[in-house]
């Protein structure tokens, strides 16, 4: 029998876990604390079986989406664009413009789908390039991290 695995220890992380549930049962490869661009990190971006890119921002509370002063700057970076929440989140707050999913820790829903604003070619060519570097990166990490901190990397 396998030990059950530890739950992330951020309400935000949480919500991400279920959130990357829900995408890989929708067939996208995803990634967490992804960097599009300088001085912007989202919380999941999703690479679609046919090329979309979709990024959600997992907000724990009213003070957490307040305190999100970067999220208009993701639009440009993504084909469709969610916000996720708990069942205890004030969604009016939200912009009814964006997508958003009800999430936890160990699942995820799509309460309403983003609308899709289409990548410009060029940009999606090297935001798939970033992303494949990415998880590229992170699992030679984990399948060899002395080359990490010997810095051969």
């Amino acid at each position: 029998m396998s030990e059950p695995a530890l739950l992330p220890p951020m309400p935000g992380q949480r919500l991400a876990r279920g959130v990357c549930r829900l995408m890989r049962s929708l067939d996208h490869a995803v990634l967490t604390e992804f960097t599009p661009a300088r001085g912007l990190r989202v919380d999941v971006i999703g690479l679609g079986p046919k090329g979309e890119v979709w990024i959600v921002e997992c907000k724990s509370g009213r003070a957490d989406f307040r305190a999100d002063r970067k999220w208009q700057g993701y639009l440009e970076w993504c084909d469709r664009y969610f916000w996720a929440v708990d069942g205890d989140f004030p969604t009016d707050l939200l912009p009814g413009d964006t997508g958003l999913i009800q999430a936890d820790a160990f699942g995820a829903e799509i309460i309403r789908m983003a609308p899709e604003t289409r990548l410009a070619a060029a940009r999606r060519a090297r935001l798939q390039r970033d992303i494949a570097r990415a998880a590229a990166l992170r699992l030679q990490a984990l399948t060899d991290p002395e080359a990490f901190s010997a810095g051969a990397f």
